[in-house]
């Protein structure tokens, strides 16, 4: 195993001194450790400590720790240094693929006669006798083509992860030039054997293949006709000539007959008439294209180069599950062609920033330089947008993230965020930046991913991981409390106007104990990861700009399930009845006409909205809309619309939308227009009759709401002058009413 650990001569640049946390048992000369939970730290008692990172810091690290543990923060400037070097990082990257394993080395004179064999002619069918062992040697041989290669796309990889590293900080280039120098010439050492199972002249054969256009097809020759009718015929060929294009535009080579002459006469009796004839003439036909392919290369290999500028694709990891999960980018997923160009014609390499020259063939050149390729290619001469490509480095230092005041903080680029990419929870977050263009904002990471990529100049305030303890801890331990009475918060019937709980499931407290309670896992450290997210997410504008889109295998990269229930309440459980006008019919009864007041503008998120459109409108809770949560593609309503009489079409499931928490000022107003619109009910025979035994209660009440203000604080708004008023007209209509039936 290869000791990566941390050492004393190791350049910490700017980072000298800066403070970490750490900790250790009592005592000045005791190891130091990134967690508690170090399985070396066994001594009662440890404590944290803020402390230097300098060498007399480092030089005390537990070798466990110094090897793998997260020093710092994971999402501050500190923490993805000391992370990009410990683990698998660069002190492990190092170490790796700067000389032959001797355990796994393979001599030069093994490959040059495993090449040898795989270059000869396959073994003719009259020797049928040596046909096991000739088959057994090319089937070595060709295991050992593919480990070679195999070997130098890792040792590319490893090298092109060093030196991107070494490029984000970028004071490490002198102490880690050695070893960056052993790597380079041991993957030119690997690069030259698997180019000996590569032939410049199958490369451009493959290339030629690959240019030709749709022959005609002798469909109706009748040679053909044991194969059947025209149309038979036609199909067969066009399929044989697409599987040999194919074959031959991803190989090393041209793909000879293999099976595609097989393919054609496929399920045709050896016995049928014409069947012999059909065979050969498949097979001269297939000849007759490889020849075509021979004499295009032919023709153009006359010498004329060009240099081309190859940049391969970043590596990303695969976000499927199970046996087939890899990685993609870099040399990884490149078809065996690409591969052969870069073996056989590489010139110079920029791993790091996966860069490379090659000088090829034209009609190669051609074929990289077209849309069909596979990575990016273009004309190696440097355009002034490439060369301030290279310029533009942004290593990371002290500012980017949280290690400064905010005003000193650093605008933050593309490579900053593939760094904070490495985080296996930076994807998770929601991120607090601010910009001239947009002021302060909310962003999902690949939102942020997205504007850095387009050249979005901002900084990073704050992650939803950096809130502070203080306040998210405690709020954490009140939400995760569960009552005793499950009733109280699940209830199963309707609570009456008059219930100090009345309108309760749909507060800002609701939302924060669903988003707490629906965790699974490690409960206590998911529900704060949930509320943190909720408290973050709170104060976005509009929910829609928190949809991240969907990653590689369609699966939607939104917030959890549980902040969404925190951020929205489901929409069966709003009540508008008291803000709608009165009248009705026998089906629903009329309102009361309350003004909505601090209600007006509280959102409501629905796919499908718009009446003018086929379907039925859902909530992000439907099942219809798999639960998704609320997508850049739902509308937005304000509960103005709901009651401005549109004829919305809803789903009688989920009551078609959902609505945004009510703050404590919109659900007090929620509750005192539903005790207002009670009251009337009582007042109202024809509505719900008229109790003898209540008018001073009532009368109480209403005097009781009549200082109430919907608008807010603004006591002389319109909506606060029509409470007033309609609260006095239910005093007089009480008092006329009790007259009466004295």
């Amino acid at each position: 195993m290869l000791d990566c650990a941390l050492t004393t001569d190791v350049p910490l640049g700017p980072f000298q001194d800066h403070a970490i946390l750490v900790c250790s048992a009592k005592g000045k000369n005791s190891k130091l450790h990134a967690r508690l939970t170090c399985t070396r730290l066994r001594v009662d008692g440890a404590v944290t400590s803020e402390v230097s990172l300098n060498s007399d810091t480092v030089g005390r690290m537990c070798s466990s720790c110094a090897h793998h543990g997260e020093w710092g923060r994971p999402q501050s400037g500190v923490g993805l240094f000391l992370r990009a070097l410990g683990g698998v990082g660069l002190l492990y990257q190092l170490q790796r693929y700067t000389e032959a394993d001797p355990d796994y080395a393979v001599d030069q004179e093994e490959v040059e006669r495993a090449a040898e064999v795989l270059r000869g002619e396959p073994v003719a069918e009259e020797d049928e006798e040596h046909d096991d062992e000739v088959w057994e040697v090319r089937a070595d041989a060709e295991r050992l083509r593919q480990s070679v290669v195999s070997a130098w796309r890792d040792a590319a990889r490893s090298l092109h992860l060093a030196q991107a590293t070494i490029a984000a900080f970028p004071w490490l280039a002198d102490w880690a030039r050695p070893k960056v120098t052993l790597k380079e010439q041991y993957l030119e050492t690997l690069r030259g054997q698997a180019a000996l199972f590569v032939t410049p002249a199958g490369i451009l054969a493959a290339a030629a293949a690959a240019s030709m256009n749709k022959p005609d097809l002798p469909s109706g020759e009748g040679a053909f006709a044991a194969i059947g009718d025209s149309t038979e015929v036609t199909r067969r060929l066009q399929a044989m000539w697409s599987g040999w294009q194919n074959e031959a535009r991803s190989s090393w080579g041209l793909p000879g007959d293999s099976l595609f002459t097989h393919g054609a006469v496929h399920d045709i009796r050896r016995s049928r008439k014409g069947y012999a004839e059909a065979r050969v003439a498949v097979g001269l036909l297939l000849a007759s294209w490889e020849d075509e392919a021979r004499r295009i290369a032919s023709a153009a290999d006359t010498g004329a180069t060009a240099v081309v500028t190859v940049h391969l694709p970043e590596i990303q990891e695969d976000e499927t599950y199970g046996p087939d999960r890899h990685e993609k980018g870099l040399v990884a997923g490149l078809d065996e062609w690409t591969i052969g160009v870069l073996l056989t014609h590489i010139t110079a390499a920029d791993w790091g920033h996966r860069r490379l020259t090659i000088c090829v063939p034209q009609l190669i050149a051609d074929r990289l330089l077209s849309r069909s390729s596979l990575v990016h290619c273009e004309p190696a001469t440097p355009t002034p947008e490439a060369v301030a490509a290279v310029a533009e480095a942004s290593p990371l230092g002290p500012g980017v993230f949280d290690d400064t005041a905010v005003h000193q903080r650093r605008p933050l680029t593309a490579d900053h965020l593939r760094l904070l990419r490495s985080v296996v929870s930076a994807e998770d977050e929601l991120y607090i930046v601010f910009s001239t263009d947009g002021g302060a904002e909310v962003l999902p990471f690949p939102e942020l991913e997205r504007r850095a990529a387009c050249g979005w100049r901002g900084v990073l305030v704050a992650s939803s991981a950096d809130l502070p303890a203080a306040l998210v801890e405690p709020w954490s331990v009140e939400m995760g409390q569960r009552p005793e009475d499950q009733d109280r918060w699940w209830p199963e019937h309707m609570r009456n106007a008059d219930d100090p709980l009345f309108g309760e499931e749909l507060g800002l407290n609701s939302g924060a104990q669903q988003a707490a309670w629906l965790v699974f896992g490690d409960e206590r450290q998911r529900r704060e990861h949930n509320l943190r997210l909720l408290a973050v997410a709170r104060g976005v504008r509009d929910l829609r700009s928190l949809d991240a889109g969907y990653d590689a295998v369609g699966r939607p990269r939104s917030l959890p399930s549980a902040v969404w229930h925190g951020l929205l309440a489901h929409g069966r459980n709003l009540d508008l009845e008291p803000f709608e006008a009165p009248g009705g019919n026998g089906w629903k009864p009329g309102g009361s006409g309350i003004p909505l007041g601090v209600l007006s503008d509280v959102q409501l998120y629905a796919a499908n909205a718009d009446p003018r459109f086929q379907g039925k409108g859902h909530s992000p809770f439907c099942s219809h809309t798999r639960e998704r949560g609320v997508v850049a593609s739902d509308d937005l309503l304000t509960v103005a619309d709901l009651v401005s009489g549109k004829d919305f079409d809803w789903c009688s499931k989920c009551s078609g939308y959902a609505i945004r928490r009510l703050t404590d000022a919109q659900l007090a107003h929620y509750r005192a227009a539903h005790r207002l619109h009670d009251i009337a009910q009582q007042l109202d025979p024809g509505r719900g009759g008229y109790d003898p035994d209540r008018p001073n209660r009532l009368a109480e009440q209403l005097r009781a709401l009549e200082n109430w203000n919907p608008g807010g604080e603004d006591r002389y708004s319109e909506d606060s002058r029509r409470w007033r008023r309609m609260v006095r007209e239910l005093l007089a209509r009480g008092h006329s009413t009790h007259l009466d039936n004295s």
